[in-house]
């Protein structure tokens, strides 16, 4: 019975792989020390994995951007823009992925958009209808020759050349992408033999796509695309995961492959269906420990449910995490701070692999003495979790009347009411909400957590960080203006820190994308807003100026999907007591004179079930808890919203149900074709596509902004059109910023000289 890892966080525990690749990016080190602090990091995960049981290190889990963009480069289907004169090297990655790197010409990015259901984002590929596919890039060959003369049995992961075609977007002349297929699997079987020559026993190829309800074009390329890879001197494990795959039975028991891996924590049920239909010598491994949340696995039940599959199939039996570990923190070892009631509930990507050991201890001896402690330790921490219900919250949901998710009016009235009190001009202008965290700021607020700088000293300072970021909109001419958020953290953190049920650990990071890590806030119990948390700020930076400022909070859908929420009670719920949480912040907000207040719901569609036929399920609890957060307002209060990075075609009506006066939306890297999903809905409210794609330190001309927005104003009547960046700009420098917003103002009044 082996222990089976999907994948292992690459950023390391105290994100040396983000410090490296900035300091790379900056000029500050060669690409030698960046590739010496990866080796590393390889080095110290594989060993973890090894010690705790783990035969088989992953490799090619990890990247120094995004684990698809490594594998386009491999298959060399990288755009020609970004690949300069020699051959695809370590800087074309960075070229595609941010537009820029220490060497080559600068050229537009790949579009980024997230991985499935989750917050990571991937690069996506591009592929035009006589695209090539052949070996270009060496890096995972290289990493099984360094984990080979390492000691270790490499098992290499890719993504499936199912799934990446599925994720991928043709350009230039219209065609099936399927089309690409028979020369893809080539390259992919080209792959697989140079693995099985450098002594690889198993490969495993991630197909997430199965959880989706594929029509039967896609399910053929999932036969075809096995059927030709089954020839290969290698061992594949197929893995699907955040979903069920059960509807895919009869296509996925029929796949010549020697092992199957099946995400238990999303579809538990889907267990029974697949061990009665697996093959005589088949492998079938299970995910049975979260590898998206933080919370400690059950693991005397685990081993309750899966005890008779063990029993049956022996060492035919993998145990594994459900998805990569990639969602997770690192090592809960370096959390020296964290509440006591949180400490025993947790288990961060080292300890799940150490849970898998105890779950096998389990299966093998489980009337032996170290299984009794596991068992009983296992239920004191259940009725500690149960001991923490908050009576006032829970009746607080129940009291809940239909009336409380509406707003007095329609948006028509409330436009009219709103275009009298504010009186914008055509395509007014306004940025996401944050402003650079510059170092001195983020040296303020780590002298501030040390102690060297007392409360009042600290808030002096950053009130004189707000105006400047309010003087420099001003000169801008920008019309609604925000007032930079030098304050935060992070949009997630920030509020839950001041929420009650809500934890946080110091290093409990999780790549995003790139260099860029989020650290999630650990929803453990009934969610509260026990004081005003965003009140002082706005009204300081309010009385600075006579134009609008408005106010920024987080949505609860993006609270939630952004936090490693509770398991023990249902996602709307949580869902719901986090706008009740804001709506009291955006009442109080109205009531201190604070009359355009943006609820930001990035992660919006995230939610979404991979299934479509769940999806209406999701986007009922998801839009009413938005409607929750924002209907205590009066109509002369604009409520705006902003989602990044997301496909719009197939929410929009729920998008629009949502009812926010104002959505601003990311359109820039896809030269505004998410706006299509608008063209073909009549969209009934206000929008503000990006015109700047904040990702990127490449500034847009004035030129290409005029043509981003007349592009927009094809497809959204321009009197319901803002003019905005794509995104928040705390990533950015001020010398990247502000010239971008001028040009965003001088494009804009260009367009209005025009429209006269």
């Amino acid at each position: 019975m082996k222990l089976n890892s999907l994948g292992f966080p690459r950023i390391g525990r105290r994100r040396e792989l983000k410090f490296a690749l900035e300091a790379y990016w900056r000029g500050e080190s060669t690409q030698a020390q960046l590739c010496e602090v990866a080796e590393e990091l390889r080095r110290t995960h594989w060993q973890w994995q090894s010690e705790a049981g783990i035969e088989q290190v992953p490799v090619g889990d990890f990247a120094f951007y995004d684990q698809v963009l490594t594998l386009s480069a491999t298959l060399n289907a990288i755009p020609e823009r970004h690949r300069g004169e020699g051959n695809v090297d370590l800087d074309t990655l960075f070229r595609v992925a941010r537009g820029r790197a220490p060497t080559g010409t600068d050229a537009p990015a790949s579009e980024m958009t997230k991985f499935f259901n989750t917050n990571y984002h991937y690069l996506v590929p591009e592929l035009s209808q006589n695209q090539v596919f052949s070996i270009a890039y060496e890096q995972f060959f290289d990493e099984v020759n360094e984990a080979k003369a390492q000691g270790h049995q490499a098992k290499p992961i890719l993504l499936g050349p199912v799934s990446y075609l599925y994720l991928a977007k043709t350009v230039g002349t219209e065609f099936d992408k399927l089309s690409l297929l028979p020369n893809l699997l080539t390259t992919y079987a080209d792959i697989l033999a140079r693995f099985a020559t450098q002594g690889v026993e198993w490969v495993q190829l991630d197909e997430p796509v199965l959880a989706l309800e594929l029509d039967a074009h896609w399910q053929a390329a999932i036969t075809e695309a096995y059927q030709t890879l089954s020839t290969a001197k290698v061992n594949i494990l197929l893995a699907s995961y955040y979903g069920g795959i059960a509807h895919q039975q009869t296509l996925v028991s029929a796949l010549p492959v020697a092992g199957l891996h099946l995400d238990l924590v999303t579809a538990p049920e889907q267990l029974e269906v697949f061990a009665n239909a697996l093959g005589n010598e088949q492998i079938l491994s299970l995910g049975v420990v979260n590898g998206r949340n933080v919370w400690a696995a059950e693991i005397d039940l685990i081993a309750e449910r899966i005890g008779s599959v063990a029993r049956d199939l022996g060492d035919r039996l993998w145990i594994g995490t459900s998805c990569s570990l990639l969602h997770s923190p690192v090592d809960l070892n370096v959390e020296v701070k964290l509440l006591p009631v949180l400490r025993k509930q947790l288990a961060f990507a080292k300890q799940k692999l150490l849970e898998l050991g105890k779950i096998r201890q389990l299966l093998l001896a489980p009337n032996s003495d170290e299984a009794q402690k596991i068992t009983v330790f296992c239920i004191a921490r259940r009725q500690a979790k149960a001991q923490l219900a908050d009576k006032q919250v829970i009746d607080r949901v129940n009291a809940l009347t239909a009336a409380d998710y509406e707003r007095v009016n329609g948006f028509s009235v409330r436009q009219s009411v709103q275009q009298q009190k504010y009186r914008l001009p055509l395509l007014p202008t306004t940025t996401i909400g944050s402003f650079p965290q510059t170092p001195a700021i983020r040296g303020l607020r780590s002298r501030w957590r040390k102690g060297e700088l007392n409360d009042a000293q600290y808030t002096e300072q950053l009130q004189q960080v707000t105006r400047d970021t309010i003087d420099r909109q001003l000169k801008l001419g920008i019309d609604v203006l925000v007032h930079g958020e030098a304050e935060r953290n992070d949009m997630v953190e920030y509020f839950g820190e001041q929420l009650t049920g809500v934890g946080f650990s110091k290093n409990g990071w999780v790549q995003s994308y790139g260099s860029r890590c989020v650290k999630p806030p650990l929803i453990y119990g009934d969610v509260s807003r026990p004081k005003a948390m965003t009140v002082d700020w706005a009204e300081f930076a309010q009385s600075l100026t006579d134009k609008p400022v408005k106010g920024m909070l987080t949505g609860p859908v993006t609270i939630l999907h952004w936090s490693f929420a509770r398991e023990d009670i249902s996602r709307d719920a949580i869902a719901t007591q986090l706008a009740l949480a804001i709506r009291d912040e955006v009442v109080d907000l109205q009531n201190a004179g604070i009359g355009i207040i943006q609820i930001d719901e990035p992660a919006f569609r995230e939610g979404l079930p991979l299934k479509h036929s769940e999806w209406q399920g999701y986007l009922d609890w998801a839009v009413n808890a938005f409607k929750l957060s924002a209907a205590g307002v009066t109509d002369e209060t604009q409520i705006h919203t902003h989602m990044c990075y997301s496909e719009f075609n197939d929410t929009i009506a729920a998008i629009a149900a949502m009812d926010a006066d104002v959505i601003t939306i990311e359109t820039s890297r896809s030269r505004m074709e998410l706006l299509n999903a608008f063209e073909d809905f009549a969209y009934p409210n206000e929008i503000g596509p990006g015109v700047y794609d904040i990702h990127s330190p490449n500034t847009p001309s004035v030129d290409e902004i005029v043509q981003l927005i007349e592009k927009a104003a094809q497809k959204v009547p321009v009197r319901q059109l803002w003019v905005n960046p794509d995104c928040g700009l705390k990533t950015r420098t001020w010398d990247e910023v502000e010239p971008a917003l001028k040009n965003m103002v001088v494009a804009t009044r260009e367009l209005r000289r025009r429209l006269g």
